[in-house]
């Protein structure tokens, strides 16, 4: 009977661990998912390579490596817009 018991436990136990993995698994398709979707928008709109983070002159950036253009986020943007007033 106790012997019985253990295997159940054990079982049980496994079922468990099974879940967590695949929930886990899940879990980090849902984030990889998410980096590449990031990835995807930060790209050139014109030759498609990723921009290059940088910092020009204290502001934050993300530029065409080939350098078709630079795309600033919100803040550095106010920022920059809070200066030039």
């Amino acid at each position: 009977m106790a012997d019985e018991k253990n295997r159940l436990g054990g079982k049980l136990h496994d079922v468990e661990a099974a879940r967590e993995n695949q929930w886990a698994r899940q879990r980090d398709e849902e984030l990889l998912e998410k980096m590449r979707e990031r990835l995807h928008d930060h790209v050139c709109p014109k030759c498609k390579q990723v921009l290059v983070a940088r910092t020009e002159n204290g502001v934050h950036l993300h530029a065409c490596p080939d350098g078709h253009g630079a795309w600033l986020e919100e803040p550095a943007l106010k920022s920059l817009l809070k200066e030039h007033k």
